[in-house]
């Protein structure tokens, strides 16, 4: 933390000392918390867009969230600009931005169809995501994540919506709407599994890598923009499928390790 040790408020806002201890200081780290604020506005922006039918745009703000989401913590990091503050407030906007948004923009697709059963299913994929901020909020900073992460569950569902909505179907059938709301429930409760999944974080920007790195990097960015919203889906529900496949193969070694004794 590179917050005074002098003094340190419990809200994490930085404190310092002036003139003997006579006169304080408050104030927040801007740069950070004003990513944050923009991954928030664009949560919010999505929850509009979606209320008002443009699911293309809502999709898109919540993948602009994911962006802005994963580039404060990064400046945070490298600008030494970490404050307990910031923490709590980028957890507030996450829920917006991958808990709330998401739900509500598959509401307002054509989960309000199935009258209870679309507002319990958008109502469990909520609770999950709080649940998930909240268990990784005690558990801290690691190299992989405890259950998908809040943004990763968020992409699917707004990939699903996007795809959808390109193809031009309009609006959807009961049947589609009821598959819908099961991928929502299962996608909840991936966030709230004990399913290891690697964390981007672990990834090192700063270090060298071999060039074929960069050029796989080219090669992906061609792809994905060939058709944006069918191959995001496809890379997150990969993505959402590696949890639950290493935990099976991780068993299936123990199992084949016991019998060999």
């Amino acid at each position: 933390m590179s917050e005074d040790p002098k003094l340190q408020s419990v809200s994490g806002v930085d404190e310092s000392l002036e003139e003997g201890g006579k006169s304080r200081r408050r104030g927040i780290y801007l740069l950070p918390n004003l990513i944050t604020t923009g991954a928030l506005f664009a949560g919010f922006f999505a929850i509009v867009a979606g209320m008002n039918g443009d699911f293309i745009a809502a999709a898109l703000a919540i993948f602009v969230a994911g962006l802005l989401d994963t580039a404060d913590g990064r400046v945070a990091r490298w600008t030494k600009t970490e404050s307990r503050f910031g923490a709590e407030y980028d957890s507030l906007s996450d829920m917006v931005a991958f808990g709330v948004a998401p739900a509500l923009v598959a509401f307002s697709w054509g989960l309000d169809s199935l009258g209870k059963v679309g507002w319990v299913a958008t109502f469990v994929y909520m609770a999950c995501a709080a649940l998930r901020l909240a268990r990784f909020n005690t558990q801290g900073d690691n190299k992989t994540f405890t259950g998908l992460a809040s943004p990763s569950a968020a992409a699917i569902i707004a990939c699903l919506v996007w795809a959808w909505t390109d193809f031009g179907l309009g609006s959807p059938s009961i049947a589609t709407a009821a598959i819908m709301a099961v991928v929502i429930v299962v996608v909840g409760l991936l966030m709230v599994s004990n399913f290891r999944y690697f964390s981007p974080k672990a990834l090192d920007l700063k270090g060298r890598v071999p060039f074929i790195t960069l050029v796989v990097a080219v090669l992906v960015f061609a792809v994905l923009f060939l058709d944006p919203p069918r191959v995001l889906l496809l890379l997150s529900v990969v993505y959402a499928a590696s949890g639950p496949a290493h935990h099976a193969w991780r068993r299936w070694r123990k199992r084949k390790q016991r019998v060999e004794v």
